[in-house]
């Protein structure tokens, strides 16, 4: 209570996400949906604190804490109370089935993580307590099978349960007279994922995770108990479009109270953003603390200011310390773009569909087609008042989506869901569904003037266009003409001066985009070959060949009017 009313009061330092969530503690204990029972919360809390001990480190005057009582900060305690304290009224049912903890690293994730799953275990002895712990890589998982190893040799109760530690299984058990506790730890990729059947989950170091398909496998594990709990933990990485990073935004919204899911805790320590720029203060000591919740205790604030200092006069130290070390996630370093160059200049602007049709605005288009069964792309450009807006949609065959979601971690269904793409009926693109949404837009008032697009991908689509009278000019994809697009799009949004209509889905492209400079300011620019998957940047490609169209058109005008005026 006193750490909750501390951070919401402001008499303790914490970002908009700690805030958030101490604001809904608070209103929980007041809401008649749930009672608050904080009985198993202390049971866990005082099985960690009197049996567990450090196994490494040293404190901040540089003492050894090998062997010292493993002792709760008041914010790892915060956590234990709400994952075990809240019930759905007068049942034994608990409230919060999957957790979300996301703070920066030395913060002592894994040891509180391993120790929590050990106390969960004693807690739930009786329902026979099965815990898997999942790293990414055998050796995070190990971490914690270690620390858990050397606590119970310190309590001297090694000789009382069945510890295997070989290349096959890691995993400690034993009957405990009235139930059983079962821990194991496996990597991500073990090929026991499928058979497991457990009552708590954790995973670590979600920001390595590949797909929600490897999340969702260890979660349904545990649907043979009623109060079976999934909890992630993790630090920031530098891939925006991963499944941890769309898990972040999705916490966002439960603790913003966009989305309301009842179930799901979430803790997020990081440092704030500014909400214009998308820009962190780094020098700052106040944002290092609002990151590292074990701030002067695990985490020095001096190493932190240095290591601050270091990355603002090294630029390629920059983005690990903002991800590791104030857990912002940053764009990898493959990217050409800043995606916050590109959000921070969209959200000056707020026109609807509804809107832009009534603005006088001469709209140019541009589309990018798969050959098969992939995502294609169609965009509209046009200025309005020297401020640039792309206005595009998706198409995906539906036959193939499940699959290449999965796969390539692509957010399909979400793109569809917030109306930025259209599932396809056909095993492969259709191509008449990308005219149609021409024609469509040509209906509700467009005014479309010229369409780009290279007819070696697609000449029924070129002849399509022309037959439903649109004006479509083969567009070669040169790299020589597209830079001319390209390089009109990344000066509009450093200007903020670009509008996409806060789409994620035209975010999602910008951020996988790499390029190379070239001679005479040109750039030739590919997508991102990704260890998460294939990359997509159709929708920004689209874009791009949109914006070509409306330049040629320009100096078509300017090169007619200066002839007549000499």
């Amino acid at each position: 209570m006193e750490y909750a009313k501390n951070i919401v009061e402001g008499r303790k330092v914490a970002c908009k996400e700690t805030v958030q969530m101490c604001e809904r503690f608070l209103k929980d204990l007041e809401n008649p949906a749930y009672d608050f029972n904080p009985t198993d919360a202390e049971f866990v809390i005082q099985i960690i604190e009197k049996t567990f001990v450090h196994q490494k480190g040293e404190d901040m005057e540089g003492r050894p804490l090998r062997g010292t009582p493993f002792l709760l900060q008041p914010w790892q305690k915060f956590v234990v109370y709400n994952l075990l304290g809240f019930f759905h009224k007068g049942t034994k049912l608990r409230r919060f089935k999957e957790a979300f903890i996301m703070l920066a690293r030395k913060n002592g994730k894994t040891p509180f993580m391993s120790a929590l799953a050990w106390g969960i275990g004693l807690l739930e002895r009786k329902s026979g307590a099965e815990i898997v712990i999942v790293g990414e890589k055998l050796k995070q998982a190990l971490q914690s099978f270690n620390f858990l190893l050397f606590n119970l040799r310190h309590m001297g109760e090694e000789k009382n349960f069945r510890i295997l530690d070989n290349n096959q299984e890691h995993s400690i058990s034993g009957e405990l007279g009235d139930g059983y506790i079962r821990i194991e730890t496996i990597a991500g990729n073990s090929d026991r994922m499928d058979s497991l059947n457990t009552l708590i989950q954790i995973l670590d170091e979600l920001h390595l995770y590949k797909s929600a398909s490897h999340y969702n496998t260890i979660k349904e594990s545990g649907k043979a108990y009623r109060n079976s709990m999934c909890i992630g933990i993790t630090t920031a990485g530098d891939n925006p479009n991963s499944f941890c990073y769309n898990r972040m935004k999705y916490c966002q919204k439960i603790l913003d109270g966009t989305v309301k899911d009842e179930q799901y805790f979430v803790f997020i320590a990081k440092a704030d953003e500014d909400p214009e720029t998308g820009e962190v203060d780094y020098t700052n000591p106040i944002e290092h603390e609002k990151a590292n919740p074990n701030y002067n205790i695990s985490v020095s604030a001096h190493e932190l200011m240095n290591d601050a200092l270091q990355a603002q006069n090294d630029p390629q130290q920059r983005k690990s310390f903002l991800a590791k070390s104030l857990n912002i996630y940053t764009s990898a370093l493959k990217a050409y773009f800043n995606i916050d160059e590109f959000r921070s200049s969209d959200r000056k602007y707020n026109w609807t569909i509804e809107e832009l049709v009534k603005l006088p605005i001469k709209w140019y288009g541009g589309a990018d087609l798969s050959r098969m069964h992939d995502l294609t792309a169609a965009a509209l450009y046009g200025t309005y008042r020297d401020i640039d807006i792309a206005i595009t949609h998706a198409f995906f065959p539906i036959v193939a989506a499940h699959q290449k979601a999965e796969e390539d971690n692509i957010p399909l269904f979400g793109w569809k869901d917030d109306g930025w793409l259209t599932m396809t009926n056909t095993p492969t693109t259709n191509h008449t569904d990308i005219i149609n949404w021409f024609i469509n837009m040509r209906k509700i008032g467009f005014k479309i003037k010229i369409v780009g697009f290279d007819r070696r991908f697609g000449r029924e689509f070129f002849l399509g266009m022309k037959k439903a009278g649109f004006k479509i000019v083969d567009q070669p994809q040169y790299y020589y003409k597209k830079s001319e697009g390209f390089r009109r799009i990344e000066k509009k949004a450093k200007d903020g001066k670009f509008y996409y209509l806060h789409s994620e889905a035209y975010e999602y492209c910008v951020q996988n985009v790499h390029a190379v400079e070239k001679t005479d300011d040109m750039v030739m620019y590919e997508k991102i070959d990704g260890d998460d998957g294939v990359m997509r940047i159709d929708l920004f490609d689209a874009s791009v060949f949109a914006s070509v169209q409306m330049l040629e058109d320009m100096t078509r005008k300017q090169g007619a009017s200066e002839w007549l005026n000499n």
